[in-house]
């Protein structure tokens, strides 16, 4: 296939091209590098199937791409980057989105749309299924990111229920792995770079929250699945292993082999308190579950972090 890569340069967009690229594929990766990263597809600038555009597709026009499918990874996905810029994640979920639809139609070409956990807010049911409709603080601070992803997902089925579409929806729970940004503010990629600089782990609250920890590639395993299939979803995409934050600190300072301790900062605005995806629909539909175990993953990602370091000014 064909296929364009939305926000092919970010982290799970990238380690995708791969993906795509080994079994035969072709992939066209457009970025306009807000957040992804051009040493992310530095590996693949020799392979003759593979093709980047610079283009942002909340302003671009992409008409001129002929294409099998689309895979809609493009947003800021981490806290300090939606939070630093609101409103270009905002248009990344509606006129982004609606954009890459009216590609796919034009070409009748499957279309995924990347959404998210942060659908289900802070959930009230555990583990969250698919039917769970969430709660989600609509005007909170974190809410450009949740109500993006939400109205991309209302975007896409009323693309399928009005011009019968060939769409998919996957949400994407908590991802870890290589070419995750040190400053992102996620919970894996923030206790790996304070644990090798000797600083302190900040740990939000009590610690007790829990967060299930997907290895990349897992997920694009599962994003590869939904993309060969013909479900529609939305189809949770995680682990359903849970840990909560501490003991997550805990394992990445004895895994380093760090001095670094825990210290306890105040829980950000609407930190949600659990969660953990209900799986069961991907491992009917899709034969799909995660199979790598998280000690192996942090021990990739920590090796990828220790390759870095004193390579990149981010990661000094």
């Amino acid at each position: 296939m064909r296929v364009v890569v939305a926000g092919g340069a970010g982290f799970i967009g990238s380690h995708l091209s791969d993906h795509l690229l080994a079994r035969g594929d072709e992939v066209i990766a457009v970025d306009n590098l807000s957040t992804g990263s051009p040493d992310n597809i530095i590996q693949l600038e020799t392979n003759e199937d593979f093709h980047f555009v610079e283009q942002d597709i909340v302003y671009g026009d992409l008409h001129f791409l002929n294409v099998d499918a689309v895979v809609n990874l493009a947003s800021p996905a981490s806290p300090p980057m939606y939070l630093a810029m609101p409103l270009e994640t905002l248009a990344a979920g509606s006129e982004g989105t609606r954009h890459l639809l009216e590609l796919s139609e034009l070409h009748g070409a499957r279309f995924i749309q990347a959404s998210t956990s942060e659908v289900y807010g802070d959930p009230l049911v555990h583990p969250q299924p698919e039917d769970y409709w969430g709660n989600v603080n609509p005007v909170g601070p974190r809410s450009v990111y949740d109500e993006s992803k939400r109205f991309s997902e209302a975007l896409v089925m009323a693309h399928q229920r009005a011009l019968d579409s060939d769409v998919g929806v996957a949400r994407i729970f908590n991802t870890y792995g290589p070419r995750l940004m040190p400053h992102d503010g996620r919970v894996v990629s923030n206790f790996i770079t304070q644990a090798l600089r000797g600083q302190d782990l900040t740990v939000y609250g009590d610690g007790d929250q829990t967060r299930s920890l997907c290895f990349v590639d897992d997920m694009v395993r599962g994003l590869i699945a939904l993309l060969d299939s013909s479900i529609s979803g939305p189809v949770n995409l995680g682990n359903p292993a849970e840990i909560t934050v501490l003991k997550l600190a805990e394992t990445i300072i004895n895994t380093t082999e760090s001095l670094s301790k825990v210290v306890h900062l105040d829980l950000p605005i609407d930190d949600p308190q659990r969660r953990r995806p209900d799986i069961a629909l991907a491992r009917e539909l899709l034969a799909w579950e995660p199979v790598v175990e998280l000690e192996t993953g942090l021990l990739a990602t920590i090796e990828y972090f220790k390759s870095r370091i004193d390579q990149h000014p981010l990661f000094g």
